[in-house]
């Protein structure tokens, strides 16, 4: 065939024009320059990124005539050889094909031979790591102490699988994937020298597809190129590929995000039906959910980690602009834990429905500082003296004993303690002042009510559960409760506890209970208690009147 693909036409012939690998390429023209090119070098990497391109041009620059040089002529019967793969001295050998110990034995014989006119003989083995544990074992002396006239390059995608006693004999490379930019730039430039009309947002598409890989993207554009000659628009671009429309990325995400479960199931079902890849969609979801999160959280910084273009970023933002970062990394996480399950399902259109439907059903995450800012501002309100906020309904300031008693028993006026008569009221006060004071009291104290008083002694008398009683007639508890009530009535009290096994322990009038329920109502409606259950998305349990 007369036609030359662009990852053939464009591969590169010298170091300079080696795209995204120049920490590879300035090292190997460094050794050359000073004369230490090892015998042994190992290129490690991702596919299509120039690990063998590189090895060629490392040929070439030891075997050309004006070298070795850093910057092969390429002019020369040597270089030309090697372009064309047709050199006798550079020798490609795929590791895939040849990786029997006989093969190896085979090597070994012929390197004693001096190539026939370049000043190396060169064996670049390709997928190195295929070779059997036989063969590189026959290799392991040849490659130590080679011919001074032989030079090995090995490349390979998993240098895992090669043995340590090999690794140990080589000069290692590590090639990285390559960056979306530099592709991006590189395909505008071919693109430019062909006459080819296309969008920039569709290149970006053609450098994630390729997943940095410099091959897969020429690949890809030669695919395009075929599809529309001339001009492409970007949906033509997508259906070329077969990949999935980000729009339809986005519409699925808004619908998940909104509760739409049955839009969200049915835009799946839209895509099954085009026979588009089930597992490749949860995989561009996944990623899309994290381009959002980082989007949330960089707030102009990070967006380098997600290599989108700005217009892609702004439709990102707009999306997320009313979500909180707690919900996207909800929704986030659960894509990630559900990956397994997808990868191994044998109906991934139904795992993907069971998962859409899990999230759609998510209520809306409130972030730690919100919930913070909420209750400090609620905080703030809540000041006995705060007239402002309070409701009709709400006395403007707090009876003693009342939902919220001040902390300090000092606030309540000495007159109306000294005087007061009702054995309700004073309990609530007396109450109130211990469960601040000493606060494990306070269960054995709401069974109890007061009794008696009198000039000199105090009776406490609890229903029920005898815990209680003796609770209160403790030393240390009948200790705390004589300095309240000292302090309280001005004078030194007696405390006499008294159990009741049985039965109420008064009888309260009509009066006390239409009153017991009036704080009641009022606790609920309180703007203190309505925020908070706001704030928490919470409901009341109980009410205890004190």
């Amino acid at each position: 065939m007369s036609y030359l693909v662009l990852a053939r036409k464009y591969r590169p012939q010298s170091f300079d024009k080696v795209i995204g690998q120049s920490h590879v390429t300035q090292t190997m023209k460094n050794a050359i320059r000073a004369g230490r090119v090892a015998h042994a070098i190992l290129f490690a990497g991702p596919r299509g990124v120039g690990k063998t391109s590189v090895a060629r041009i490392l040929a070439k620059a030891m075997n050309c005539k004006k070298g070795p040089t850093p910057t092969p002529c390429g002019v020369c019967t040597s270089c030309r050889e090697i372009t064309d793969g047709i050199a006798v001295d550079v020798l490609e050998i795929d590791g895939a094909s040849n990786r029997g110990i006989n093969e190896i034995r085979e090597l070994r014989e012929n390197i004693k031979y001096m190539p026939n006119h370049s000043r190396f003989k060169i064996y670049i083995i390709d997928e190195v790591h295929m070779l059997t544990t036989e063969a590189f074992n026959a290799l392991l002396k040849t490659l130590e102490e080679p011919p001074s006239h032989v030079l090995f390059i090995f490349a390979t995608t998993e240098p895992n699988k090669i043995p340590v006693t090999i690794l140990s004999r080589c000069q290692r490379y590590d090639f990285r994937r390559i960056d979306n930019e530099d592709i991006v730039r590189h395909l505008q430039e071919v693109c430019k020298e062909a006459s080819f009309d296309i969008s920039e947002q569709s290149l970006r598409l053609l450098a994630r597809q390729a997943s940095g890989s410099m091959r897969d993207a020429l690949s890809l554009l030669d695919q395009v190129m075929v599809y529309s000659e001339g001009k492409v628009t970007d949906e033509e671009v997508v259906n070329s590929l077969g990949a999935i429309d980000p729009q339809a990325i986005f519409d699925l995400s808004s619908a998940l995000f909104s509760h739409n479960t049955v839009g969200a199931i049915n835009s799946l079902d839209d895509l099954y039906n085009r026979g588009y890849d089930l597992k490749q969609l949860y995989r561009q979801l996944l990623e899309h959910f994290r381009h959002l999160l980082i989007v949330k959280m960089g707030d102009g910084n990070g967006y380098d980690l997600i290599d989108l273009s700005p217009h892609e970023i702004a439709l990102m933002q707009e999306q997320v602009r009313d979500i909180s970062m707690e919900t996207i990394n909800q929704i986030f996480s659960t894509f990630f834990e559900a990956e397994p399950i997808i990868r191994l399902s044998d109906d991934p259109k139904l795992a993907l429905e069971a998962l859409f439907i899990k999230i759609a059903q998510f209520k809306p995450v409130v972030s730690f500082d919100e919930i913070v800012n909420k209750l400090n501002s609620l905080a703030s309100r809540l000041q006995v003296g705060d007239v402002s906020y309070r409701q009709t309904g709400v006395r403007e300031t707090p009876e003693p004993g009342r939902l919220f008693p001040p902390k300090n028993h000092e606030d309540f006026p000495r007159q109306n303690r000294a005087s007061a008569k009702d054995l309700t009221e004073t309990w609530q006060q007396l109450v109130s002042i211990l469960s601040d004071r000493c606060p494990s009291l306070l269960p054995s104290l709401e069974n109890a009510v007061l009794t008696k008083v009198d000039d000199g002694s105090l009776e406490i008398t609890v229903k029920g559960n005898s815990f209680y009683a003796a609770r209160l007639r403790d030393k240390t508890s009948v200790a705390e409760i004589e300095k309240a009530c000292a302090e309280f009535f001005n004078r030194r009290m007696k405390i006499k506890v008294v159990e009741e096994s049985s039965g109420p322990v008064r009888n309260r009038s009509q009066a006390e209970t239409d009153r017991a329920k009036r704080l009641k109502r009022e606790a609920l409606s309180h703007p203190v208690v309505t925020d908070a259950l706001e704030i928490f998305q919470g409901k009341v349990i109980d009410v205890k009147i004190l």
